[in-house]
């Protein structure tokens, strides 16, 4: 994923700092109503069905995607699984807080690069967020806050993401939910990124924040448009340049979901899989990794 959101790449932070933030999300005037044909998968057995959906975790609210093979494919299943699952807001922001804060470190002013302070400041003020707020909280979740906010101030908002409406769908209609991760161990992807890390992904962060408009438009557009392979290939050529994020973030985590499916094909069923689009899309997918386990995807229309 472009280097401008790597930062906001879970779920659960996105969420989080989005319901921290004393910031609203802008309200521009409502675009047109766009009708988007999003990428999904089937994996088959005798007795079990998976589908596999990638899902974009903000969305403008114009964008209309729950119909056709999408909805057809989650009416048919009893159980809906998620990155992770919609926690305690209050629970989460503790959570947050008990590891962004750097009780014992230098401010954060003193650890940044001389050449990094002048944007630093200059992205901070253009969200309107005071620098001296910030002086005791780790980089991992500046570059969060500043993701998020930026996202928010270009009209995307996860409250409009395919994550939360499926999510919301899947309470009111009965259907076991589940999780491939737990918000904890989201959080500590970015925790336990060692400190040069944090810095040089803030510093890539705010170089890169001038294009986010542009960069999350086209990513939206790939994704509406179902194509997948674009997708991929924007991801993984943005994230090339820094090979242990990817791995982290992208590679470790599709590996251990493609173990997950296979362990639950060894159950009858029909079960709706939902998780972040840049995970189904590109040579290290999910579902490249099941093909190497000898389990077939079939894209099919949605």
């Amino acid at each position: 994923m472009h280097k401008f959101f790597k930062g906001a790449i879970t779920a659960a932070l996105l969420s989080t700092v989005a319901q921290a933030s004393d910031a609203p999300p802008a309200q521009p005037a409502p675009p047109a109503v766009v009708y988007a044909d999003p990428a999904l998968w089937v994996i088959k057995d005798k007795d079990t069905t998976i589908y596999l959906f990638g899902t974009i975790h903000v969305l403008k609210p114009n964008i209309i995607w729950f119909d056709g093979g999408v909805r057809k494919a989650y009416d048919a299943s009893s159980e809906v699984i998620f990155e992770i699952l919609e926690p305690d807001a209050a629970a989460v922001q503790k959570l947050v807080l008990d590891r962004a804060i750097d009780k014992d470190g230098p401010p954060l002013s003193k650890k940044l690069p001389p050449e990094m302070a002048a944007g630093y400041a200059k992205a901070m003020e253009s969200l309107g967020l005071p620098l001296a707020a910030f002086e005791t909280i780790e980089p991992w979740f500046v570059t969060n806050t500043l993701t998020v906010l930026s996202i928010q101030k270009l009209g995307y908002n996860p409250e409009n993401g395919v994550d939360k409406h499926l999510m919301t769908a899947a309470k009111r209609d009965g259907k076991t939910l589940g999780e491939l991760e737990s918000v904890l161990f989201q959080l500590d992807l970015f925790d336990t990124m060692p400190e040069a890390q944090q810095i040089a992904l803030l510093g890539e962060t705010i170089k890169e924040l001038p294009e986010g408009d542009k960069v999350i438009k086209t990513m939206v557009d790939n994704w509406a448009t179902g194509k997948s392979d674009a997708l991929g290939q924007l991801m993984n050529a943005e994230m090339a340049s820094t090979p242990d994020l990817k791995k982290l973030l992208l590679t470790d985590r599709n590996i251990k979901w493609a173990q997950w499916i296979e362990k639950r094909m060894e159950k009858p069923g029909t079960t709706f899989i939902a998780v972040g689009a840049g995970h189904l899309a590109g040579p290290e997918s999910v579902q490249a990794l099941l093909k190497a386990r000898r389990i077939k995807s079939k894209r099919i229309k949605s």
